[in-house]
């Protein structure tokens, strides 16, 4: 057998173990979409008395008003609270023409804490129903959407269900990279995994989490995870820990609000939180230089060799993300673009180092969250 072969071997072993592994992370099964239940629907799942929104919001006031006109459409009796975290661009004054809304003029950020997270303390001594839904401001629901949400959470006896957001997809870049976004988080955390017993994986995506408020206080959130940037899979691990069942699933009926558009808004998105997801280590940053490398761009170079295994391994690549380019309407012809893709993704995430070992954990919300010393 020739080097070629054994150039694409790394990338065949990788891409047809990812399609035989018993979780399938590249499938879209967990999946929740809106009932069709409208404002006027009475009793059941359709009850809403139940339900305390929480949602932290810092100069937010473009996006706000649909948020709020969203939750109006799922049902009666629901509770809403507004953190204003320090806004200057008038996001509290917009929440309080609601009738219905409480807005808390959020305290200044003390050290330790990351800003949403501080938001939802403040807001957490106003629940006194039995489940929080924790929806940040840039998020829209689709009329049904907690209706569906709570439905769901008493079928499977969770007690945190969380949903991926469809992000916006209005420009190349956008439909370059986000379902790419949500690819690979399916990839490091498995969905199936993550819903099952099984205290390996804890995934959420904290757009959009319903959970109960009893076990909120039982982890003692949001206190627990102050100054975690990647707040959302955190609080689903002490929700884990603490015996409780978790599910996380995609929909689209999750609106998220939040305009990217351009490489850069996608830059920025990932690169602040990127290498905190390696844990600050910088041996994982090399493995996973190493591993992009021998399943991306290898059997490139072994196809251009003649390597008719490097092409096999290129088309299980391409396949493993058709299932996410069908779920947000894309055609499958995206999937080429993988290695590009690919390299892209490992581009922010060396941005995001970099950024870290200068001092910088995260920037966002024109904060910056300075590296433990």
């Amino acid at each position: 057998m020739d080097f070629a072969f054994w150039l694409a071997v790394p990338a065949a072993v990788m891409w047809f173990g990812l399609w035989l592994a018993p979780w399938r992370p590249w499938s879209i099964r967990e999946q929740l979409e809106p009932t069709g239940f409208g404002p006027d629907h009475q009793g059941g799942v359709g009850d809403m008395d139940q339900v305390t929104v929480l949602i932290p919001a810092r100069n937010e006031a473009e996006v706000i008003q649909r948020t709020l006109d969203s939750l109006q459409a799922q049902g009666p009796g629901l509770t809403i609270v507004v953190i204003d975290d320090q806004s200057d661009d008038g996001t509290g004054d917009i929440a309080r023409r609601y009738p219905n809304v409480e807005v808390i003029s959020g305290q200044p950020l003390p050290k330790g804490w990351a800003g949403k997270l501080w938001a939802l303390e403040q807001g957490k001594g106003r629940v006194k129903t039995s489940m929080t839904l924790l929806l940040d401001a840039d998020i829209a629901l689709e009329p049904g959407m907690l209706a569906a949400l709570l439905a769901h959470k008493r079928a499977t006896g969770a007690h945190f269900v969380s949903l991926m957001a469809d992000l916006r997809r209005t420009s190349f870049w956008d439909r370059l990279l986000l379902p790419a976004f949500v690819y690979y988080f399916k990839l490091i955390y498995p969905f199936s995994v993550s819903n099952s017993p099984s205290k390996w994986v804890a995934a959420a995506a904290g757009g959009c989490v319903l959970v109960d408020t009893a076990a909120l206080h039982k982890v003692n959130a949001f206190e627990c995870l102050k100054d975690a940037l990647i707040d959302d899979c955190t609080l689903a691990r002490r929700i884990k820990d603490g015996g409780h069942k978790t599910w996380i699933g995609l929909s689209r009926g999750v609106i998220s609000l939040r305009p990217y558009g351009t490489l850069k808004s996608v830059h920025d998105m990932v690169a602040r939180s990127a290498f905190t997801q390696l844990r600050y280590s910088n041996l994982l940053l090399l493995v996973v230089t190493l591993l992009f490398a021998m399943a991306y761009w290898l059997p490139l170079v072994a196809l251009a060799n003649g390597s008719w295994l490097a092409a096999l391994a290129l088309l299980a690549m391409c396949a493993a993300y058709v299932p996410t380019l069908h779920y947000y309407g894309l055609s499958p012809v995206w999937a080429l673009a993988s290695p590009v893709i690919g390299a892209l993704y490992l581009g922010m995430t060396w941005s995001s180092a970099l950024r870290s070992w200068r001092g910088v954990r995260s920037k966002w919300k024109n904060r910056t969250y300075e590296v433990h010393q």
